[in-house]
């Protein structure tokens, strides 16, 4: 018998791959392409820049978003805000409500500049009623944001909060501590809330653990007097205030 005839391989043909470049997504998809997102993260750094280049020097006050005017916190941000404008710092927030509302109500009815540092959220934050009209900035990403506050911040104000405000305050001891910003004075507020943490960072962290190092706690405050705070703050900096990122 003869060989049976070998069938002819099927080859298949595929559409030659345009040369043509494909356009960049739209902004703000989820798919974004990353060289085009670097241009987004730069518009927002130009934004804060220019906003800020004139402020003056500035104390960031953080705290929790579910508080209303009834509460406690929200009268002690109030007071804080009118007391740091009074001291002639611009008072600056996330922008949102609660703590950050109380401050810049208080920073704003008493002749302060009152800036708020909006961020994007799937809850759809808005900004609080109280924010200079001149200087609001809406941010889509946290670490831009982050840059801001500490780049113009002399201060930071920590009253109680959530997850938000301890990450807030947990980037700031950081970078102070691996030297990655200059030094400011970072104060929890609310002895009743905090006293337990910065116990733990004194006991479980220093000297149980030797984690951390006594320098490591010398711009860490815990205080309740608003007037107490503004002393601190203008202590820190015998010489005058400076940007301090």
């Amino acid at each position: 018998m003869g060989n049976p005839k070998k069938s002819k391989p099927e080859w298949v043909v595929r559409p030659a791959e345009s040369s043509a470049p494909k356009a960049p997504l739209a902004a703000g998809s989820e798919f974004m392409a990353d060289g085009w997102r670097v241009f987004k993260i730069m518009a927002e750094f130009v934004n804060g820049f220019e906003m800020m280049s004139n402020a003056g020097p500035a104390v960031s006050v953080f705290g929790s978003t579910r508080v209303n005017e009834r509460d406690a916190e929200y009268r002690l941000a109030e007071t804080m805000g009118r007391l740091l404008a009074e001291a002639g710092f611009s008072v600056v927030t996330g922008g949102g409500p609660g703590v950050m509302e109380a401050a810049n109500k208080g920073a704003q009815k008493h002749g302060g500049a009152s800036i708020g540092f909006n961020i994007k959220l799937p809850n759809q934050q808005r900004p609080n009623p109280y924010i200079d009209y001149d200087k609001l900035v809406t941010f889509e990403y946290f670490f831009v944001r982050k840059v801001m506050f500490l780049k113009y911040s002399q201060a930071f104000v920590v009253l109680p909060g959530g997850f938000g405000t301890l990450d807030e305050l947990s980037e700031a001891i950081t970078l102070i501590q691996t030297g990655k910003s200059q030094k400011f004075p970072v104060i929890m507020m609310g002895s009743e809330y905090w006293g337990d943490l910065y116990r733990w960072f004194k006991t479980r962290m220093l000297a149980e653990n030797a984690f951390i190092s006594e320098k490591d706690l010398d711009f860490i405050y815990l205080e309740d007097d608003p007037e107490k705070v503004i002393a601190i703050i203008k202590g820190f900096y015998p010489e005058g205030y400076s940007i301090n990122f």
